[in-house]
């Protein structure tokens, strides 16, 4: 698949001077978000989480439910804000009277003033008693905004985890699973119609951890300089320099091959880890400032894959969360501490308590969701 190359290590002083001009650019990037992960004990209250962020420049941001306190503190913020329902409620919502009291509960109340742009409904869905609770659901949750005059400002979609892919090498023969081949019709059939994103939440990370031996750094950390580095693909001879367009591009082209043509695929959740278990390989600082830096000039640069120009991401996560369960890499995803001091330098500043914050906010604490809530994440494979 790749031939092996030797790793180049990029030169520290300069990919630092590169870093330094990230923050007071990112106010032009409207493709970047984060993720705004709640599983920990110890975080920022959502006020000063706000002040964190827009100190940063960053305007796009994703929960994962509907946390009051941080959907009161953004509002007046400016930061357009994703909000998700939980596994967990799908069947329940999939009844249009149930999804309209949700809507008219834990949406309708907060607007204008928090930017909520999109509702997700489940995070990555692949057990097979909740698939088919999906799109019924998400079309009681549109008929709902529809109903109460919302459906022009919010769209209703779906992340899936890249397990949901069959093939994804070379890009151009990108296809899904065939045991979720039916689902994923039925939710592009209705995301054409209301013309919402299709989500996708790759990981570099893990295609690198399970294929190393075949997969170059330079390749997953955007290193890749020129057309003879990088991977052409034989069946379209669109070149690929990095390993996430790649990801991306064939999940495109799976989606194409379902008969859509007029679905944009966005990226849910990318990161890298900054520490692991004694075993995991690539799990550290230096490799989660490579990762997350050099994605950010990308986009900063407004590039994107082959087939994808412009392409939005929302990296993950906002903060290292203590409390999710699993091997260590699962609480060592953040960009910042617990406290707002940057975890390593991929360009941001930590937080300050003379930041400006946004008005008509609270200053509780996060709580500690429900273990119920937590987002784990399942390390595909595929390349």
């Amino acid at each position: 698949m790749f031939s092996m190359a030797k790793c180049t290590r990029i030169n520290a002083i300069a990919f630092l001077l590169v870093l330094c001009s990230l923050v007071c650019s990112l106010q032009g990037v409207s493709a970047f978000g984060i993720n705004y992960g709640q599983f920990g004990d110890n975080l920022l209250p959502p006020q000063q989480v706000v002040s964190l962020l827009r100190s940063n420049n960053i305007t796009k941001a994703r929960i994962f439910d509907t946390n009051p306190r941080i959907l009161t503190a953004f509002a007046n913020s400016n930061i357009e804000l994703i909000v998700s329902v939980e596994n967990e409620m799908l069947s329940q919502l999939s009844n249009p009277q149930a999804a309209l009291q949700w809507v008219n509960t834990h949406i309708k109340p907060y607007l204008p003033a928090t930017k909520i742009t999109d509702i997700m409904i489940g995070n990555e869905l692949d057990a097979a008693d909740l698939l088919p609770s999906l799109v019924p659901a998400m079309s009681s949750i549109q008929k709902s905004l529809s109903q109460l005059g919302l459906d022009s400002h919010i769209k209703v979609s779906s992340p899936f985890s890249y397990g949901v892919m069959e093939d994804s090498y070379p890009p151009s023969a990108g296809s899904f699973r065939s045991d979720v081949s039916d689902v994923m019709s039925q939710v592009l059939r209705f995301l054409s119609t209301t013309k919402a994103p299709f989500w996708i939440n790759a990981y570099p990370y893990f295609a690198y951890k399970g294929n190393s031996k075949e997969i170059p750094l330079d390749y997953v950390f955007f290193s890749n300089d020129g057309l003879s580095a990088g991977v052409t693909d034989p069946s379209s001879n669109l070149h690929y320099d990095n390993l996430l367009y790649a990801q991306v591009d064939a999940v495109i082209y799976a989606i194409k091959a379902l008969g859509f043509d007029d679905v944009e695929v966005k990226v849910g959740e990318t990161g890298w880890p900054s520490k692991g278990d004694h075993d995991e390989l690539g799990a550290s600082l230096e490799n989660a400032a490579l990762y997350n830096g050099n994605l950010l000039k990308r986009q900063l640069a407004k590039e994107g894959t082959p087939l994808k120009p412009n392409l939005d991401v929302y990296i993950f996560a906002l903060f290292n969360e203590n409390k999710k369960p699993g091997p260590t890499w699962e609480r060592n995803f953040g960009m910042f501490q617990p406290d707002g001091t940057v975890a390593y330098n991929a360009g941001f500043t930590g937080y300050s308590s003379s930041t400006t914050s946004a008005p008509n906010s609270t200053d509780a604490p996060t709580p500690t969701p429900n273990p119920s809530e937590v987002q784990n994440h399942h390390p595909p494979i595929q390349i």
